[in-house]
């Protein structure tokens, strides 16, 4: 943890990244996150501020395994019951307690684990001058790893919202969060919902 809040710098030019709070990471989901039920709240509140900077991502399972590339293969067979040939449509879905605000929120689909798998993401931020990338969401050491990873390479300052992240694993979680705050400095930052909403002003509105 930081020693003090002067350690975060004023957060702008910025929209809020929501990765994957998806049915099927909900609770009776498929890939059922525990902790997804105790960070919704937060994530909400945090949408609700943020309602037209907010980006949620979904990702999408193939059709059949041999939709997708290489080891995606092997690893749609084993998860053959979450390509969309055996899920329900309902559970690519956002959770119903963050649907009703898109829009203004907008989806971004994705085939893999970051949301910049998506080629499209990465234009649309540039194009509309934004900096930084406040991220929340599912699950710490997959899909949310692999986004922070590639939000630092494209360039883009990291905030991430500790408090609002959820993962099945305690040990993944434990590890990332202690990654994030001793192998990034000056590229990512870790801030807790209250700090978040001190330190990012911009198109804030009341918290529903």
């Amino acid at each position: 943890m930081r020693s003090s809040k002067s350690e975060v710098v004023k957060i702008q030019d910025a929209v809020h990244l929501c990765i994957d709070m998806q049915n099927i990471f909900a609770p009776g989901g498929l890939w059922q996150t525990p902790w997804m039920e105790r960070v919704l709240p937060t994530i909400v509140e945090i949408v609700s501020r943020h309602q037209d900077r907010t980006i949620f991502t979904r990702f999408i399972t193939p059709q059949e395994p041999e939709d997708r590339p290489g080891q995606w293969q092997t690893y749609f067979r084993h998860w053959r019951q979450a390509t969309r040939s055996h899920l329900p449509p309902s559970a690519l879905d956002i959770v119903p307690a963050l649907t009703h605000y898109v829009p203004p929120a907008r989806i971004v689909d994705k085939p893999a684990y970051s949301a910049f798998s998506n080629p499209h993401l990465a234009g649309l931020l540039v194009e509309k001058s934004i900096s930084t990338v406040v991220i929340s969401g599912a699950e710490t050491d997959v899909c949310v790893l692999s986004t922070v990873l590639s939000a630092v390479d494209l360039g883009f300052r990291v905030v991430i919202v500790e408090d609002a992240l959820c993962s099945s694993s305690d040990v993944g979680h434990d590890a990332l969060m202690t990654m994030y705050r001793t192998r990034f400095h000056g590229q990512v930052d870790l801030v807790t919902a209250e700090e978040l909403a001190e330190f990012w002003r911009e198109g804030a509105r009341p918290a529903a």
